[in-house]
């Protein structure tokens, strides 16, 4: 969702990314109102068997482009698939994510939806993009989900209360998004974040960078927390400029954080509790 408005510069982004090794792209239908899938589905034009490619529904556009409404109706899915499978240039989608999900969704409905793709060959598998746990427990219990897509960072620690256990249990992948908390454990000033003071984001910010200690960057420290916790299948980054890429592709390459260094940044840092969608 990152990229910007230059096709030739995405490809050359997406283009540089794949050649590095990187071969999951995750995109969806309202980034900027459907003109991201466009700019992916051109990037990838020619190259697409070499990648994992993940979209998303649920939510549509109001009428008058002021803002969203949710909508994870069987009727809803079945049209935008094929606007999706249209913008990406693609006939097949690898995972097809539900983009949000309420508790008082149509669940079962919007499940028998995802399987019918799966059977008629327009997705490979699903999975939800939810950081509620009433709705992710729902999921893990009624439907066989690939994956679920959350919020996880060394300044959001809510899955570990119970969902990062409870996926990993049933060998269901866990994406983590939001890594480098919009650039507050890198170079943002501080501010309040979740449960977190200023002061105390400032503060963590400032631990990453000590504990980088020339051998990695910030980023790629506050990374390394989250690809070295159990159960994380992959961390979703976006990029827009090549200096960003650059940094990215060392990340994993980068010296891992000590079970020492592990452990200073999960006492600093505290766990979070989910106060609502219990």
């Amino acid at each position: 969702m990152s990229l910007g408005n230059d096709d030739r510069e995405n490809e050359m982004l997406v283009h540089r990314a794949m050649d590095a090794g990187i071969n999951f792209f995750d995109t969806a239908d309202i980034y900027d109102k459907g003109r991201n899938e466009e700019t992916v589905g051109r990037a990838l034009k020619g190259r697409r068997a070499e990648i994992i490619l993940a979209t998303k529904v649920g939510n549509q556009w109001k009428p008058d482009g002021s803002g969203l409404d949710w909508n994870p109706s069987r009727q809803h899915i079945l049209s935008s698939i094929d606007e999706s499978l249209r913008r990406l240039q693609t006939d097949y989608i690898d995972l097809y994510q539900l983009h949000g999900g309420t508790i008082g969704d149509p669940m079962d409905d919007t499940i028998a939806t995802f399987e019918l793709l799966r059977e008629k060959g327009k997705i490979r598998s699903y999975g939800i993009s939810s950081i509620r746990p009433n709705v992710i427990r729902e999921y893990v219990r009624r439907s066989s989900i690939a994956s679920v897509m959350m919020q996880y960072s060394l300044l959001d620690r809510r899955p570990e209360e119970e969902a990062i256990d409870l996926l990993t249990d049933r060998n269901i992948g866990i994406l983590a998004r939001g890594s480098l908390a919009q650039g507050l454990l890198i170079d943002k000033p501080g501010r309040d974040y979740l449960d977190h003071a200023a002061l105390e984001v400032g503060s963590l910010a400032q631990l990453v960078r000590n504990l980088s200690n020339g051998q990695r960057t910030p980023a790629q420290t506050a990374l390394r927390f989250v690809l070295q916790k159990k159960g994380i299948t992959s961390a979703i980054c976006g990029i827009r400029t090549h200096l960003q890429l650059d940094e990215l592709l060392t990340a994993p390459d980068s010296p891992p954080l000590s079970p020492s260094e592990m452990a200073t940044l999960e006492t600093f840092a505290g766990r979070g509790f989910y106060h609502d969608h219990r």
